[in-house]
């Protein structure tokens, strides 16, 4: 297995614009890192760079302990897997996991066991006589899979490979991949713009813009530490609610004010942020944060107002409620214990101990 070092990686392209920004990370020995942001933001260009597919501009990229920047990818020593599959039509599910071993001149009986046993790996034994038009969205995903698991690389690199399939499938082959990883102990990485896949696979999270790294770490600790206020408006759904409001002292005590309605910080975060005292910021509040005051709930430093209930919509076994101020519109996720009812005044408690707060012109978070 192998490490992989990204020093300093740029690119740029012909006609001048700079998609990767001097992006650097470690991929260590068998850690599944997951590159994850918006659509054009540098995530499948970084992959690229790794892969061999784009030319470098400037930077270094190490696999194990060998400089790789001017090796081509056949010598890599990875397996990309794409959004699209990229079978040969023509050929069999048994021929296209089999491809590249024939490259190789490996012998017909060492094929015939390494693809028996990744077809035994990924449930698809039955299919190795059909075509990928006979198979599935999932079941084409599998032998994408297969083609590259035979292959034994140091490296698996994962372009956005479920995109295309259904909400439910998604769920099942997110949680077949990571299956995957725990059996092969491969180092992997994997792009896409899907933040859930991110936090449910993932044992790093790249979060990227605009070319540029904001924050690398866990998933719990993106979610819990966001970096500024892009990474936490990215990660997490319902989005985060982020109001703009002034600190100011009351009774001993900081309190954000909003305007519509004020909050009292605590005492930690009083201290923190003492500098910021009659001055702007930002608040930052997760839907499931905020609670229905009609009801017990588990906020350790509860603050309470009442919002308007602007929306109302029952998933079963929760609400997301959109709750509205003059100037404010947010949303909470509640426990269904009762159905609040639209365009009434409803008593919410916020859990000031997980409020996030972020300095309004660097966006950097400051708690």
């Amino acid at each position: 297995m192998a490490k992989i070092v990204v020093k300093n990686l740029n690119k740029y392209y012909d006609n001048g614009f700079h998609a990767v920004k001097d992006v650097s990370f470690v991929a260590e020995d068998k850690e599944f890192v997951v590159l994850v942001g918006p659509s054009g933001c540098g995530k499948t260009t970084v992959l690229r760079l790794i892969a061999g597919l784009e030319e470098i501009s400037s930077g270094d990229i190490y696999i194990g302990d060998n400089l790789v920047n001017k090796k081509p990818p056949k010598d890599r020593d990875i397996a990309m897997v794409f959004q699209n599959y990229a079978l040969y039509p023509h050929m069999t599910v048994y021929d296209n996991m089999a491809f590249a071993l024939k490259l190789r001149g490996e012998k017909s009986s060492e094929i015939q066991g390494k693809v028996d046993t990744a077809a035994a790996l990924l449930g698809i034994e039955s299919m190795l006589s059909r075509k990928p038009a006979q198979l599935s969205g999932g079941q084409r995903q599998r032998v994408a899979l297969g083609r590259a698991i035979v292959r034994n690389p140091k490296v698996f690199l994962f372009d956005e490979p479920l995109s295309n399939l259904d909400a439910k499938l998604r769920v099942a082959m997110r949680a077949e991949i990571v299956k995957l990883h725990q059996t092969l102990e491969n180092t992997m990485i994997y792009v896409t713009h899907d933040q859930v896949e991110a936090m449910t696979m993932a044992d790093r999270i790249v979060v990227m813009k605009d070319g540029i790294i904001h924050q690398i770490d866990s998933p719990l600790n993106i979610y819990n530490k966001p970096a500024n206020v892009f990474v936490a408006g990215f990660i997490g759904s319902p989005a985060i609610n982020m109001v703009t409001g002034k600190l100011i002292a009351k009774d001993g005590a900081l309190v954000f004010d909003s305007g519509d309605y004020q909050l009292k910080l605590t005492p930690e975060q009083s201290s923190t942020l003492k500098q910021y005292e009659n001055k702007g910021i930002i608040m930052g509040i997760r839907p499931e944060d905020i609670y229905d005051a009609r009801h017990d709930s588990m906020a350790e430093f509860p603050q309470k107002f009442s919002p308007i209930c602007d929306l109302v919509e029952p998933l079963g076994n929760e609400f997301h409620v959109v709750l509205k101020t003059k100037q404010y519109s947010f949303v909470a996720r509640f426990d269904p214990k009762e159905l609040p009812k639209v365009g009434s005044e409803l008593p919410v408690t916020v859990d000031m101990v997980k409020a996030h707060f972020f300095d309004p012109e660097s966006e950097n978070a400051l708690y």
